[in-house]
């Protein structure tokens, strides 16, 4: 748990990088709202197939695990 927490803080530190960056170069004059506007549906993309990265990396590390020692039952 303590992982998706950690990769959860790099996804929003990159999106507050970005956007930063983005509000910067408008304020500098240079007009790249249009072209980011164009492609807004990639955010939803990269979104999505974060989540279902994660929700198997951590269906993966649960099987891996091992459970109970069934074989020691008396």
């Amino acid at each position: 748990m303590a992982d998706a927490k950690k990769g959860n803080s790099f996804v929003w530190g990159v999106i507050l990088i970005v956007v930063g960056a983005l509000f910067l170069l408008q304020q500098l004059g240079i007009d790249f709202f249009d072209e980011v506007w164009r492609f807004w549906p990639v955010i939803l993309i990269i979104w999505g197939a974060n989540k279902i990265w994660l929700g198997l990396k951590e269906r993966n590390e649960r099987s891996e695990t091992p459970g109970p020692d069934k074989t020691h039952e008396v």
